[in-house]
């Protein structure tokens, strides 16, 4: 998607400011401006064919061509897709999904073992944009002589993609750098779900295994869960976008990163901006994601706490000593400070606390727990 596409669609669809959109898309308020004043006058920026809505000398021989040449263009869509990109296209009279996909399979551009693969997908969904997004690895394909690993990042409520990038390694350092970019650009989720292993945790399902990745997130306001292991499904949109990637792109080679970062940059635009999503009643996810209000900070802010919290730093190793007990939290947590919280209707029952997170409960009364 190009940046003054994105720029003016998100300007249509969001109360951000223009001093704001400027910022987070690292340009001029008066180049802001002036796209928009473009996109007023010219009538649009996106790159899509723009037919009137009635052509006298059309003819189902012409409506055809176009769905033959659309589904050639985009060899894994169905029916439903292909008919509603030539709606979008301003055609008129087209033809149900039915007959478009006869009309696919007359012109040997649907296979039957295709059709019987397809199967229809039908998950929970988040209310708003950014209420959850989805994060996770593709899986490692190879570029040339060298391995190369895309993150991939969805909303749950839209299917926007947010980050497809064509990645050397799968280590923290790596994730936090696209991470700050996405934040950049479409503020900060009130939550983003991951699996439990590296680099998202340590591989243990509790809420103690944090990463390095996952303490800056909390820190960040970002609530973070993880899907259980073997439960791929827990991440199900981005497992379902995961499938039409590599259905639809990573069938070919790639020399190099930039070869292989073009492919991805120029399908995530189709993906988010003309592909229309069945999940989401045939619209486009672009139509459907809003940037989140919550901006990216400048400094990274520290947990808050409250004034009857005892706070206490985590010692060397992830070790908390409280109560004359010493409990082994994260490693990574190590020279962070949490708080230590009394629990309701429970005496000498603690719970502790980094930021928003809660951690693990402190039990005094129990011998066992030293």
């Amino acid at each position: 998607m190009s940046e003054r596409q994105e720029l003016v669609r998100l300007a249509h669809q969001t109360s951000l400011s223009v001093s704001e959109l400027a910022r987070r898309f690292g340009v001029h308020r008066k180049t802001v401006h002036k796209w928009l004043k473009r996109e007023r006058e010219a009538g649009s920026l996106q790159d899509v064919s723009r037919r009137p809505h009635r052509s006298p000398g059309r003819t189902q021989d012409a409506i055809e061509a176009q769905v033959v040449a659309l589904r050639r263009e985009h060899p894994c869509w169905g029916g439903r897709k292909l008919a509603r990109v030539l709606q979008n296209r301003g055609w008129e009279e087209v033809p149900s999904p039915s007959t478009i996909t006869d009309i696919c399979r007359r012109h040997g551009l649907i296979r039957p073992e295709a059709s019987q693969a397809s199967e229809p997908w039908q998950r929970f969904e988040h209310p708003q944009p950014n209420d959850l997004w989805q994060i996770d690895f593709k899986g490692t394909i190879r570029i040339g002589q060298r391995r190369c690993d895309p993150l991939t990042l969805l909303d749950d409520h839209s299917r926007f993609n947010l980050a497809l990038r064509a990645n050397r390694d799968m280590t923290q350092e790596t994730v936090k750098q696209e991470l700050t970019a996405v934040f950049q650009r479409y503020g900060l989720p009130r939550r983003i779900n991951m699996d439990n292993g590296s680099p998202w945790g340590n591989g243990r399902e509790t809420r103690t295994s944090l990463s390095a990745l996952a303490i800056w997130m909390i820190q960040l306001g970002i609530r973070i869960s993880y899907s259980g292991p073997f439960h791929p499904q827990t991440n199900g949109k981005d497992e379902r976008f995961h499938r039409s990637f590599k259905a639809e792109v990573l069938g070919a080679s790639f020399a190099t990163f930039e070869q292989a970062q073009r492919a991805f940059d120029r399908w995530r635009e189709v993906y988010n901006t003309l592909r229309p999503h069945q999940g989401i009643g045939m619209a486009v996810p672009a139509d459907r994601y809003q940037p989140s209000p919550a901006a990216f900070p400048t400094i990274l802010p520290e947990p808050p706490y409250g004034p009857d919290d005892t706070v206490l730093r985590v010692r060397g190793h992830g070790r908390l000593y409280f109560g004359g007990r010493c409990t082994a939290l994260s490693m990574a947590l190590s020279n962070h400070y949490v708080a230590v919280r009394p629990k309701a209707a429970a005496d000498g029952v603690y719970e502790v606390y980094f930021g928003h997170h809660y951690l693990i409960e402190i039990d005094l009364n129990r011998r066992d727990d030293v």
